[in-house]
């Protein structure tokens, strides 16, 4: 039987629908991105697992604004955040967390606004939170805090300055145990030093310690030593131990009031402490410090080293630190040179201020220039034996780079000399050492070997040195007792298989080395291989080549030396493939592999591990293109995985993106991958713009997540899918000899293969790139009309005048990039004339019909800012349209906050002109007057384009 249905319930349905699909759309309905909303992402800062791996602490820092802390379970349940809130850390006992907290940015800001001093700003606050007790204790005015790294109970932290040092006594209980009857000073230091405080964590009992300048606390003891300024009241100036157990202080060295102490140490335990002393109270620019030791049990400090009385003719370096050996039964230190003395009673016109620059020194004199901090500090590595009481001198002027083993319990360093080297560095970017052998116990030295090309290192228990060497392209160990040299992988492939370089090629690293210096375990393109380091013998522990998975090892204790033979190991996954990643383990027991996490369409960084809970609970982050890298706990066997964090919820409110891989071939045959980034609401039928960016390969790259950020020089990817535009990533195979050609023949056939799918508008591409990406994109657009807009970063557009230029940053010159490096033409302009000129857009500018923003800052210490300068007064020259940004003072790319919101409103102006038909920003009508330079910016649209 039928029923009827009459036209009220027709229009009633209708109805319905209508209103149902009404909320579907408005719930559907996803903003756009603007650039202002960039700065609502929050970045997750500084993770903190306490080593019971119940507690979690972590920073939210959203732009420029301070950073927020954040406290939680290993569940993920709140116990507390605070605001404003910077270096939080968890006791020892993980009981307390501890964090230093300043007033708002923008108050702070404001204060300078109206003058206000420097010190009178707002200074720290110390905050110690007790977990279980849910409270909180805040102490004002801190200069600096510690807790010890390996037991608990305490917290110490440095006041700032007291205003009267006169009205100040001292609590702590001093025992004096030197000789040295105390003189009552003509005056008292207007450096008076601070106030030290050892405060109980459990009973908030403190002891203060008044006047002091600098100190240091035990790793694993309940001792401190420290340094005061002169003598005030009844408190002696000079070098003091403290028991924190017995509150007690003891005088270790005392001194006029114009002594200093440029360097404190103490041993692990506490019970040896070292200190060098400067007492020469005169104006000399030659001082000639002291060193002395204290060992527990003795009365006072003892002088061990001093500089007038040193046969090698150099003085106590007070700028080294002192540090002991594992066993404490020795102390290294450094020796300086005599320093240069310049004469004071010359006038500034009298000086005469010339840079002779000599053609055969070893280091160029721009670097020598940038050195100049460093040399005056340069200190040759020596130790004092407490069981001989001797004292040996490691390094020298020739041999000044030492390394040795086993926590400096071992029984030699290597000690290596580069200055024959020096000079062909500038072109070759390699650097070789001459190798000698020095024995701790007696100073003997036998040589290794010279010219040795690459890296080394000292096993962890010293027994072994062991490199890779970029020249023959071979890891190899020496035993540093019988002098034993061994190539290990002669002939085999663990250097870098995609090497595209005309240099030697770089090797995949080292995991280290098992327990006892037994195996070193090196990596190849994907896998981890044992080696005998005596015999060379070798063995596979993952075999990932035929899946194409690549295995390496995740170190999680940051104080572990060696690998264990017993524990599982912790390995990080990557599908080459298909770019997932992943973690697994590996019983070094069983030779048993294992996958740990299901395999997906992920990046994983690496963990943190709780490192004193027999459960071995973790927190990782798990990200791709599409989800925030939020923080997940686990146990390390990885089956209880939970998500803690939603740092940022907002981005369900936008239209984002989705990111995929594709495939093409090159011009010249090669199989090419890329990341394809397109709008969430992606319509096959329709047409999208497209901007193309990218540098050499990013394609492992494809489960990146990217932030919305003000960027310093690249677009941001969610910002412009967001606003409806796809963009490509290609990745780049390079020729030798022809890096722009090469990108060329990478990157045209990409663009063309995505024109071919039919949803790119093939009208409306343009391109960005910055520094190496910068240059590509200056060559491209002189060969290619296919882009309708670029933005070319910090360009070089003539290698032949930038071949002789500097890397301000580092005073090096820039020939070893063009021969050796990522320029990539393999020799001299005056041996490959020809490459220069074909690569150089220079020489082609006035094929250039593609409008173009240039960015290139007059601070930039990696490409000289003449190349931007170049390039855009050429095309200047030709009535080219063109604009050129330099944000002055910058570097290589805007850091400033305020340039870089700056940098990217222009770059999506410039493209929403060109590519989407937006209207035309003032400064791209007009510029920006000198005039008006800091005052009108020019962002708003010009009328008639209003219109």
């Amino acid at each position: 039987m039928k029923t009827k249905t009459n036209i009220t319930d027709y229009m009633r349905i209708l109805i319905l629908l209508f209103f149902l699909s009404t909320i579907a759309t408005g719930f559907a309905q996803k903003k756009v991105m603007q650039n202002e909303d960039k700065a609502l992402w929050n970045r997750i800062r500084n993770v903190n697992i306490s080593n019971s791996g119940d507690y979690m602490l972590y920073a939210l820092e959203k732009g420029e604004k301070d950073q927020s802390l954040q406290l939680l379970d290993i569940k993920g349940d709140k116990i507390m955040s605070y605001q404003r809130s910077k270096r939080g850390q968890f006791s020892y006992d993980s009981n307390y967390a501890v964090f230093a907290v300043n007033a708002w940015k923008d108050s702070i800001r404001e204060m300078k606004r109206r003058k206000v001093k420097k010190k009178n700003l707002s200074k720290d606050t110390l905050i110690i939170y007790d977990i279980e007790q849910k409270s909180l204790q805040k102490i004002p005015n801190v200069k600096s805090y510690s807790l010890p790294e390996k037991w608990s109970g305490i917290v110490v932290y440095m006041l700032e300055a007291p205003k009267s040092a006169k009205k100040d006594s001292a609590k702590t209980k001093v025992k004096d145990t030197s000789k040295v009857k105390k003189k009552k000073p003509k005056k008292v230091s207007k450096d008076n030093g601070f106030h030290l405080v050892i405060r109980q964590l459990s009973s908030g009992i403190e002891d203060t310690l008044k006047f002091v300048h600098s100190y240091k606390l035990a790793k694993e003891g309940r001792h401190l030593v420290y340094a005061t300024s002169g003598i005030v009241d009844s408190l002696g100036g000079g070098v003091y131990h403290y028991d924190i157990d017995k509150s007690l202080s003891t005088l270790l060295l005392t001194s006029h009031h114009k002594t200093k102490y440029p360097q404190l140490g103490i041993s692990e335990s506490g019970k040896r402490i070292g200190f060098v002393v400067d007492a020469d109270s005169t104006k000399s620019q030659i001082k000639k410090p002291k060193l002395y030791a204290w060992n527990q049990g003795e009365s006072k400090a003892k002088l061990i080293v001093d500089s007038k009385d040193n046969t090698s003719n150099l003085l106590i370096s007070g700028d080294e630190t002192l540090h002991f050996s594992k066993n404490e039964a020795r102390l290294f230190f450094g020796l300086r040179t005599t320093p240069i003395v310049q004469d004071t009673t010359l006038l500034d016109e009298e000086i005469v201020n010339v840079e002779v620059w000599t053609y055969d020194e070893p280091r160029l004199y721009t670097v020598q220039e940038l050195d100049v901090k460093k040399d005056k500090k340069k200190a040759y590595l020596s130790l004092y034996d407490f069981d001989k009481n001797k004292m040996i001198q490691i390094a020298d002027t020739d041999y000044d780079r030492t390394q040795y083993g086993d926590e400096g319990n071992g029984d030699y360093a290597v000690i290596g000399n580069a200055t024959p080297y020096q000079l062909q560095r500038q072109w070759t970017a390699q650097l070789p050492r001459d190798l000698q052998r020095v024995d701790l116990r007696t100073g003997e030295r036998v040589n290794l070997g010279t010219k040795v090309y690459g890296g080394s290192s000292i096993s962890p228990k010293g027994k072994y040195l062991y490199g890779y060497s970029r020249k023959d392209s071979t890891w190899f160990t020496y035993n540093l007792q019988t002098l034993k040299y061994k190539a290990l992988t002669k002939g085999r492939q663990f250097y870098n298989e995609l090497h595209d370089y005309p240099d030697d090629p770089y090797s995949y690293g080292s995991a280290g080395w098992t327990e006892d210096d037994s195996k070193l375990l090196i990596y190849d393109r994907f896998d981890i291989w044992a080696f005998d380091p005596d015999t060379g013998n070798s063995k596979n522990l993952t075999n990932g080549r035929a899946s194409q998975i690549r295995y390496r090892y995740l170190r999680l204790n940051t104080e572990e030396r060696s690998i264990s033979n017993a524990e599982n190991w912790l390995l990080s996954t990557f599908n080459e493939a298909n770019k997932y990643g992943g973690f697994a383990s590996y019983n070094p027991k069983n030779e048993r592999l294992k996958n740990l996490v299901e395999v997906g369409p992920y990046s994983y960084e690496r963990p943190w591990l709780a490192q004193k809970d027999k459960k071995k609970r973790l927190l990782f982050t798990r990200q791709s293109f599409t989800e925030f890298p939020n923080l997940w706990s686990s146990d390390i066997s990885f089956k209880s995985l939970k998500q803690i964090t939603d740092a940022n919820p907002q981005q369900n409110d936008y239209n984002w993106g989705t990111a995929e891989m594709i495939e093409w071939v090159s011009l010249d045959g090669k199989p090419l991958k890329g990341i394809l980034i397109k709008p969430e609401n992606f319509d096959p039928s329709k047409k999208y713009p497209m901007i193309v960016n990218f540098y050499e390969k990013s394609s492992n790259g494809l489960y990146q997540h990217r932030a919305p950020s003000y960027g310093r020089s690249t677009i941001n990817y969610p910002f412009y899918a967001s606003r409806g535009y796809i963009i490509f990533n290609p990745d780049v195979h390079y020729r030798d000899g022809y890096p722009g050609e090469s990108a060329f023949n990478c990157v045209i056939p990409g663009v063309t293969a995505l024109i071919d799918k039919g949803f790119i508008d093939k009208e409306n591409i343009g391109v960005q790139g910055h520094s190496w990406g910068g240059y590509q994109i200056a060559y491209l657009v002189t060969k290619t009309d296919i882009f309708k807009a670029a933005e070319s970063g910090a360009p070089v557009p003539n290698m032949i005048s930038a071949y002789g230029g500097i890397r301000w940053w580092t005073g090096l010159s820039r020939q070893f990039q063009y021969e050796h490096t990522q320029s990539r033409i393999g020799g001299t302009p005056w041996e490959y004339p020809q490459r220069y000129i074909e690569n150089s857009p220079i020489f082609n500018i006035d094929k250039i019909n593609t409008p173009l923003l240039i960015m290139h800052n007059d601070a930039d210490g990696h490409v000289p800012w003449y190349q931007g300068i170049e390039f855009f007064v050429s095309l200047r020259r030709l009535g080219k349209p063109s604009w050129f940004l330099n944000y002055n003072d910058e570097p290589h790319w805007p850091l400033k906050w305020q340039n870089r919101i700056d940098f990217n409103i222009r770059m999506s102006q410039f493209f929403d002109y060109y590519l989407k038909g937006a209207p035309k920003p003032i400064w791209m009508e007009r510029g920006v007057p000198a005039l008006e330079k800091g005052i009108n910016q020019g962002y708003d649209y010009i009328e008639s384009d209003k219109e």
